[in-house]
């Protein structure tokens, strides 16, 4: 019997994945449980498991292509006794374009390079640029068993077609893309966007239509702790600890999150939610985007389970091996452009949040102490907020907590 694997619920906010590789093909066995599907949300990469124990006939979703949680993506017979026909399907399918009345592209078994494993999306491309079929049987695929990826036929691609004029590749029949046309010049190059990136873009979309953004910042005079974060590191450092100033970021916004809940909180038509739980999330960048892993309960930590928090969570996140758990939850978020030099931001608030700090970079500059100019470290904090949620005073009162913590540091664990 014929059955629907469909996309599951990633999440409590994520409502949507892109199919980024598939890890079993029409005709191949799966067990339960066992991966099936590589999926990408604009948070995490996850292997998807099969529900099911089964042979894989259809594969309804191409590679790169997103689709909402609850719709269908492959097709599995779970019958204990598969019919062959069923095994060695007489053609590979790929679907059209999400929302076209365009009957499925098929491409004829018999055309398919033989001992190469082809996706739905590799046969694609490769009508798309033009690679002949024979061509594709000479490729090393670098992808699990030896598969040939999309990325290996964009190589060759490439490779063939150096100082090549970019040109748009023939699309089958259906709506344009949700993009903008590019007119290519001499030269031009057309860099693909990852799922992360598309992902990262329509998120960053969404709160600038929907939240009314505001914004406040401030100056902070940072040598008390600059000076005891110096006093101090090489002696958490032997603790195998690294002591970042993300650390001390997080523990003052934590502090000052339970002193103004309303900026812990989130937007409903219904009212404004106030969250219990603080749970901070930290922008790290990695090389596909930015992925923000979240702190739990992080007015519950030392600065020392901080600090802890902050290196397992970017060591994973850069690894890949991030899941569900640490990127689910978070009630606030935090981001760190100072860390390449930024020394005024105006970041954007992520949906279903009420603000977002900016910490930017610690410089020496010259400002007034008791009449007198004095060289101090200084940055500054700049908090992006949801109108709808509080005001401007609310943002200021926010930022002045987190000023008096900073200019009166004297340590802790």
């Amino acid at each position: 019997m014929a059955v629907e694997i469909k996309l599951p619920q990633l999440g409590e906010s994520i409502h949507e994945g892109t199919i980024a590789r598939w890890l079993k093909q029409p005709g191949d066995r799966v067990e339960k449980y066992e991966s099936l599907v590589e999926i990408t949300t604009d948070k995490v990469n996850i292997e998807m498991p099969s529900p099911y124990e089964g042979v894989i006939t259809t594969l309804l979703v191409a590679e790169g292509e997103t689709r909402p949680v609850g719709s269908p993506i492959a097709l599995i017979e779970t019958a204990a006794e598969v019919a062959p026909a069923a095994v060695a399907s007489p053609a590979h399918t790929v679907p059209g374009p999400a929302g076209s009345d365009e009957s499925p592209m098929r491409m004829p078994a018999a055309a398919k390079p033989k001992g190469a494993r082809l996706s739905p999306l590799v046969l694609r491309l490769a009508e798309e640029h033009q690679v002949p079929l024979a061509a594709l049987e000479t490729l090393t695929g670098s992808g699990a068993g030896g598969r040939v990826t999309k990325e290996d036929v964009l190589r060759y691609v490439t490779e063939h077609a150096a100082g090549a004029p970019l040109a748009a590749a023939t699309r089958p029949a259906g709506p344009a893309p949700d993009t903008t046309a590019v007119t290519g010049r001499a030269g031009d190059q057309l860099m693909k966007l990852s799922p992360i990136r598309r992902a990262i873009a329509q998120r960053m979309a969404q709160s600038k239509r929907e939240i009314p953004h505001a914004y406040g910042v401030i100056e902070v005079d940072m040598s008390p702790v600059v000076a005891w974060r110096e006093a101090n590191k090489e002696a958490w450092r032997r603790d195998s600890v690294p002591l970042t100033y993300t650390a001390f970021f997080v523990q003052a916004a934590a502090d000052a999150l339970r002193a103004l809940p309303i900026v812990n909180a989130s937007w409903s038509d219904e009212g404004i939610v106030l969250r219990k739980a603080v749970n901070i999330g930290v922008g790290i960048a990695i090389d596909e985007g930015l992925i923000v892993p979240v702190i739990h309960n992080a007015d519950q930590l030392s600065l020392g389970g901080i600090a802890r928090a902050l290196d397992d969570l970017a060591r994973r996140a850069r690894a890949g091996k991030l899941g569900l758990q640490d990127i689910e939850g978070g009630t606030f978020t935090i981001t760190n452009p100072g860390v390449f030099g930024s020394i005024w931001s105006m970041p954007i608030v992520v949906p279903g949040q009420a603000a977002i700090l900016a910490t930017d970079a610690i410089v020496k500059r010259a400002v007034v102490r008791d009449d007198a100019i004095a060289i101090r470290p200084v940055m500054h904090l700049g908090l992006a907020f949801d109108h709808r949620i509080f005001d401007g005073a609310t943002s200021m009162q926010f930022l002045n907590h987190l000023k008096t913590a900073f200019e009166g540091y004297r340590g802790g664990r």
